[in-house]
């Protein structure tokens, strides 16, 4: 596969537009607890993703910042004055396909299905166009060589599902660590999620990890891309600043660790994030670029 890399901009500017992101997703319907809870059970289990959205749009507005909101389908066909209070609050929607199943445990027509249905849901719901992607899971990576071809026919401009590091659930760590042309023939462009590197590790940076780790070494990675000329690219869930939502005590325990630690203090470290850096809607960062 070729992939070609984005040209930057001979020097760094010192407020450069980075993208903050939101993959919206209920509480139950993450790959921490896929194994104890069955997609079936979904419609039955207290849904809390509605609240935990506005909770962040509110933020976002004391703010005066704007995000990309990646939405399942699933939800958006149960909520869509959700979807519409979004695009209302001036942020981007965009698809997180339909019910956070992995692409790479998808066939090429399995995974184009789920696309149409998942934008058609979307936009029907939004009054606007859909043109981002972001993987369930960041599940885009050497294992699906057709994904990025199936997202361009469909007409996507960008999409930000991989992560370039190795993870136990996730990870390309051969691919590049900032946004790239993935296809030779097609305009379409991957914007990578932002790792930290140090001593030629990489670390991630966003969701859990901001959670469990300092926040310095968030401030620390947007810095360092944001010296090389790149944008930085930041995620998290609704679910991350909801304390208060229901625990699954069948999930194994280091499941159960990732998914509960420090939900307390998820929102003030976002406050202070979103106060230190220059944030924006994803496709305006793919518009800034070169």
């Amino acid at each position: 596969m070729c992939r070609s890399a984005v040209p930057r901009p001979s020097h760094a500017e010192p407020d450069m537009l980075n993208g903050l992101s939101v993959d919206v997703e209920d509480w139950f319907q993450v790959g921490a607890f896929e194994t104890v809870i069955d997609k079936a059970d979904w419609p039955r289990l207290e849904s809390r993703v509605e609240r935990n959205t506005d909770a962040v749009l509110a933020l976002f507005t004391d703010r005066s910042v704007h995000a990309t909101f990646f939405t399942l389908g699933w939800v958006a066909e149960r909520c869509p004055a959700l979807v519409r209070r979004i695009v209302a609050a001036g942020h981007e929607i965009a698809s997180h396909g339909w019910d956070h199943q992995r692409v790479f445990t998808m066939t090429p027509g399995a995974f184009r299905d789920d696309l149409r249905r998942t934008r058609e849901v979307i936009e029907q719901a939004a009054g606007v166009a859909v043109t981002g992607y972001r993987a369930p899971s960041f599940s885009i990576d050497a294992r699906t060589p057709w994904a990025h071809p199936v997202l361009a026919e469909a007409g996507y401009t960008y999409s930000s599902s991989v992560a370039p590091l190795a993870h136990d659930h996730y990870g390309w760590r051969e691919a590049p660590r900032f946004a790239f042309r993935p296809l030779a023939d097609a305009g379409l462009v991957e914007l990578p999620v932002t790792v930290a590197e140090l001593a030629g590790r990489r670390m991630a940076t966003g969701g859990g990890f901001f959670r469990l780790f300092p926040a310095a070494l968030t401030d620390f990675a947007v810095r360092q891309v944001n010296h090389a000329a790149h944008p930085a690219v930041f995620y998290f869930h609704p679910w991350e600043i909801d304390p208060d939502q229901p625990r699954v005590a069948s999930a194994p325990l280091k499941s159960r660790l990732r998914h509960y630690s420090r939900l307390g203090a998820m929102a003030g470290k976002l406050r202070g994030l979103v106060g230190r850096h220059e944030w924006g809607r994803i496709d305006a960062v793919v518009a800034a670029l070169p």
